[in-house]
């Protein structure tokens, strides 16, 4: 299929460091290479480090469609990746986060750190006011989601948020339950 071609667009939210654990970077890499053999484009945070350079490496390597959305104040740290089909420079984070989530018909969250968890409560935020109804996948490579997982049951349980918050989020534990989830939900 070519890099112009796509079925379905996939934002991917995830680390702009690798991690302690191999396990994270290979899940990175082989979450790219899924989206390109579907046919789905990468959307994601145009970085060049960490799991989000091997996620678009991996994708871009195997032929797939690709979107990045960089703020212009981390084009240096985070090693602007200018050689995607679409690469787009913004002016803040928040205007990243709005251009990802509007060209992506699903969410994705790899492991990653604050500013992941940033992206990833605001799409749920967003789906808890019904302002979408898009998929948000959790992938939970060695457990990795678990203490969130924990953070919004307790949420949950002390009033803060109705039972119907863990029903948005959809966890799995291996890139062949991602791909599975997503076409699932990518072709509802």
């Amino acid at each position: 299929m070519p890099m112009s071609t796509f079925s379905a667009s996939v934002c991917v939210f995830c680390g702009s460091r690798p991690g302690l654990r191999a396990s994270y970077e290979t899940a990175a890499t082989e979450t790219g290479e899924m989206l390109a053999r579907q046919g789905w484009r990468l959307v994601y945070g145009a970085g060049d480090v960490g799991l989000m350079g091997s996620v678009a490496r991996a994708a871009q390597g195997a032929g797939g469609a690709s979107l990045g959305v960089i703020p212009r104040h981390l084009v240096e740290a985070e090693i602007g990746k200018s050689d995607l089909d679409t690469y787009v420079v913004t002016e803040t984070m928040h205007e990243r986060k709005k251009v990802m989530f509007m060209n992506a018909d699903a969410i994705v969250m790899l492991p990653g750190g604050a500013g992941s968890l940033d992206e990833f409560f605001e799409v749920l935020t967003w789906r808890q006011l019904g302002l979408h109804d898009k998929p948000i996948l959790l992938l939970d490579i060695d457990g990795y989601w678990q203490p969130l997982r924990q953070l919004i049951n307790h949420v949950i349980d002390e009033g803060f948020a109705n039972d119907s918050l863990k029903s948005f989020i959809h966890y799995v534990s291996s890139v062949k339950a991602l791909e599975k989830a997503l076409a699932e939900t990518l072709s509802a």
